[in-house]
């Protein structure tokens, strides 16, 4: 990932004066560094190149860059655009849950980066494949093959995607199953004394 830019204007031995200016506030004029900003920093300043790095880069450095210069005749301005990308992140994200089969279950993932990300749901565990797009997951009327391991995902294009995950856990009616490889999501509860737990094979009836 980048963490600075440079910003280069090309002169030549008729320019007199050369200045790089920032929302109108001088960063640099020749040598002479006006910004109180330490991140910006002269890179160049030869008969050919003027030019500047900014390191650390934030989105409050997007925006439009002057480099105005003199020569003996009038003077001339030059202009670039600096775009900010910033990876995608997870910033939000449901918590685990349990809840009773047949219920309605919505999970919440919340990203941000420039550009905008997107967001997949994708359920792990038991079985992969399952997948939604958006930040809002909506289960309706769960069943006990839905629990399990959800990932949510997020990615635009500047960086490596993020991810988290969550675990849904459902309680139902008493039934004899076995749980579901790789840790539990469901739990069979209600009358009689028949369960299963969360590891691989069904606990015996009490």
């Amino acid at each position: 990932m980048c963490f600075l830019s440079s910003i280069s204007c090309s002169i030549d031995d008729q320019v007199t004066r050369v200045a790089w200016l920032n929302r109108s506030n001088i960063l640099y004029a020749g040598n002479d560094k006006w910004s109180i900003d330490p991140r910006v920093q002269l890179l160049n300043y030869n008969k050919t190149e003027f030019s500047i790095v900014i390191t650390q880069l934030d989105v409050a450095d997007e925006g439009l860059y002057t480099c105005s210069y003199q020569t003996q005749d009038k003077p001339h301005t030059t202009q670039a655009y600096l775009i900010v990308q910033v990876p995608a992140r997870i910033v939000n994200i449901s918590s685990s849950i349990t809840v009773n089969e047949g219920s309605n279950v919505n999970l919440m993932c919340l990203a941000v980066g420039k550009p905008e990300p997107t967001v997949t749901w994708k359920q792990l565990h038991p079985t992969e494949g399952f997948s939604s797009e958006g930040e809002l997951l909506e289960i309706t009327e769960i069943n006990r093959q839905q629990a399990g391991e959800y990932e949510c995902i997020t990615s635009n294009g500047v960086s490596m995607p993020d991810s988290k995950k969550v675990m849904i856990t459902v309680n139902c009616e008493c039934c004899m199953q076995e749980a579901p490889l790789g840790g539990g999501g469901v739990f069979c509860m209600g009358r009689g004394s028949i369960s299963v737990s969360t590891s691989t094979t069904p606990s015996s009836p009490s």
